[in-house]
């Protein structure tokens, strides 16, 4: 039970977190103290001393709030790292020959050493360290009346703590593995702790979490909290539960990252389930009903009406980047501080074109010419090449009418915002502008859902993730034995959809109406839903095999399950490319695709290699990528 004044009391601290640097002995000592450990900023404590150090108690119901948002604070030193690593690297952005930073163009082209101002894990034991003593230290019997007040916070906690194990797991070999806190010199001086490969991590921190699978993070407050205003004159607010990540979704991800596809999904299943339950807004974002380049390119028998009236109300996909308290979509984002004098800032913003410190009053976030960070080719080639489907004004007659497609690209690519005149060249991306990190929306809990599906042996259910939804309307999609290739989930598919990961259970599908659930896709291709939509999966999946082969000469394609299954998830990877570009996960994501093909035997044990090679061979870089030892960085 949350009390008003306790509310007071958090809204006042989360400003004071905004404003001030929290002065926590824990933050600030103990994890200084580990950077010794790490071998490296050894001179930045220097002290024979082994002096304990005292921390917030946390046996009362209120105290350790204010530790959870000392955790967040955290978060924010380490959001630029976490993005420009997971961008840099990726094949949907280019460096620009004369702003690009060295550390950013030594992450593009796998040069960065030791040195590189990106390349630190003491970022993550910071956060990891904190969560340990709040863990270690933490009353969790506390109760009011019959509820235990404490355990959605501790469940939290333990999902801080399991993320940034995650990322120190995706980036480098092997990294030393502690659940104890450290408060003490001598704790560092004889520790002895273990190595963990990213496996070992994931098998350690699931089990940590199974005890919170299903609970839902804190709500400190119930409303939206104001945290400044920019000097050009924006306000900005953050909803406090937006900052936490949910226990199944970060179990999701663990499963997912280390091929355990069937407990990824049941992850995942379990928060769209629970969060379905309590939701009070639609799920569905209407598509972007134009291409990148706006209308110019639309068809003259493009039916403005009636897509209009499909497409033309409700929540444009671009407005889920705006600054708002809730941003559409959103679970889990680290919003940054406003100015400097409030906090932790952030260089995302600028990197991309937006001078979102600038002390210029204009109302608008200013935009500068010396960009660090363009979308490249391969970003063009994915979103140009995407069909838009659409209602003709030829087919106004028919009483189910049927989309049709014209090649004018994804709609998602519009939020680009291209100079005019002698910076026509120029490009920028606004998704970073209002410097807010996301780290999860449903539809990135969606796709990762879907990835899981297509690895179970289920590559019809991913498909129906990208076209209509998982929802009541997929029963009218069962196959009939006809042969008709729109019908194209299958009798197996359908009852693991009622039992194994049961989205459509008696229990569970009123959960996901049709009315409110769409595919992914169509958040910028238009209609794509539906029977008599020309999207199909049996249409897609032979084109992208037909560019696989072409690709990969030595791909023996034969049409056999295993073919699809590798057909969809570069599908899902393409898919990927539209809905995420510029928030900083494609790197991770394509890490994580490659290993998963390389563990197919299908087309050779490093197809895999092969394959993430072959989309980032446009940025030369210094390493070789067939070997998977080169994809992490030198520990640090």
């Amino acid at each position: 039970m949350i009390y008003k004044s306790k509310e007071i009391q958090i809204s006042r601290f989360m400003k004071k977190w905004f404003n001030l640097s929290i002065n926590n002995c824990q933050l600030s000592i103990a994890t200084l103290a580990f950077a010794m450990l790490l071998g490296s900023c050894s001179d930045m404590l220097e002290t024979s001393s082994s002096r304990q150090v005292f921390d917030p108690e946390l046996n009362t119901k209120t105290d350790s709030v204010f530790y959870a948002f000392g955790v967040m604070q955290a978060m924010q030193q380490l959001a630029d790292q976490y993005f420009f690593i997971g961008e840099m690297r990726g094949d949907m952005v280019s460096t620009t020959k004369q702003y690009t930073d060295n550390n950013l163009r030594q992450l593009a082209d796998f040069s960065a050493t030791g040195t590189n101002k990106y390349d630190s894990a003491y970022v993550y034991y910071k956060v990891i360290n904190n969560c340990n003593y709040y863990l270690e230290h933490r009353d969790t019997t506390l109760t009011t009346g019959a509820v235990n007040v404490v355990i959605n916070e501790y469940a939290a906690i333990a999902a801080f703590r399991a993320w940034a194990y995650l990322q120190l797991g995706r980036l480098y070999e092997r990294v030393p593995y502690y659940t104890e806190s450290l408060t003490s010199i001598s704790q560092i001086d004889d520790n002895n702790f273990p190595e963990y490969t990213l496996e070992q991590i994931v098998e350690a921190e699931t089990a940590n979490l199974k005890p919170f699978a299903g609970l839902s993070v804190p709500t400190f407050s119930t409303s939206s909290i104001n945290i400044g205003t920019t000097n050009w004159g924006q306000s900005k607010t953050l909803n406090p539960a937006l900052c936490f990540i949910p226990v199944d979704v970060i179990m999701g991800e663990l499963y997912l990252e280390v091929g355990k596809y069937k407990e990824a999904a049941e992850s995942y299943f379990r928060y769209l389930r629970n969060a379905q339950s309590i939701s009070t807004t639609t799920n569905k974002i209407v598509a972007q009903a134009r291409g990148r380049h706006w209308w110019s390119e639309m068809p003259s028998d493009y039916d403005n009406q009636k897509n209009q009236t499909e497409f033309g109300g409700g929540n444009q996909w671009s407005s889920i980047f705006v600054s708002s308290a809730s941003p559409l979509d959103v679970v889990t984002y680290i919003p940054m501080a406003v100015n400097y004098t409030r906090g932790c800032t952030t260089d995302i913003p600028l990197a991309f074109g937006y001078d979102y410190y600038s002390t210029d009053r204009s109302g608008s976030c200013p935009q500068v010419r010396e960009l660090q960070i363009q979308p490249s080719d391969s970003y063009y080639a994915i979103t140009d090449s995407a069909g838009f489907y659409y209602y003709s004004l030829k087919d106004q007659t028919s009483v189910q009418r049927t989309p049709v497609c014209a090649p004018i690209g994804d709609g998602r690519a519009n939020i680009l915002s291209t100079g005019e005149g002698e910076d026509s060249t120029l490009v920028w991306v606004p998704k970073v502008r209002n410097a807010n990190i996301i780290l999860y929306r449903n539809s990135t809990i969606y796709l990762h859902l879907a990835e899981a599906l297509n690895r179970m042996g289920y590559p019809d259910a991913a498909f129906c993730i990208l076209k209509d939804g998982l929802s009541q309307k997929v029963i009218d999609y069962v196959a009939d034995g006809t042969g008709d290739s729109t019908r194209y989930i299958t009798p197996e598919t359908y009852n693991m959809l009622r039992t194994t990961i049961p989205f459509l259970s008696s229990e569970n599908v009123s959960r996901f109406p049709a009315d409110e659930m769409q595919g992914i896709h169509g958040h910028g291709c238009g209609a794509v839903g539906g029977l008599l939509s020309p999207y199909q999966m049996v249409i897609e999946v032979g084109n992208k095999m037909t560019r696989l082969a072409a690709q990969f000469p030595d791909m023996n394609i034969t049409n056999c399950k295993a073919d699809t299954i590798n057909a969809i998830e570069d599908l899902l990877c393409d898919e990927y490319a539209m809905e995420f570009a510029f928030e900083g996960s494609r790197f991770y994501d394509l890490c994580r695709i490659a290993r998963h093909k390389n563990q197919d035997s299908t087309y050779g044990a490093n197809y895999g290699s092969k394959w993430l090679a072959s989309k980032l061979d446009y940025k030369q870089p210094k390493v070789s990528l067939l070997e998977p030892k080169n994809w992490f960085l030198p520990f640090n």
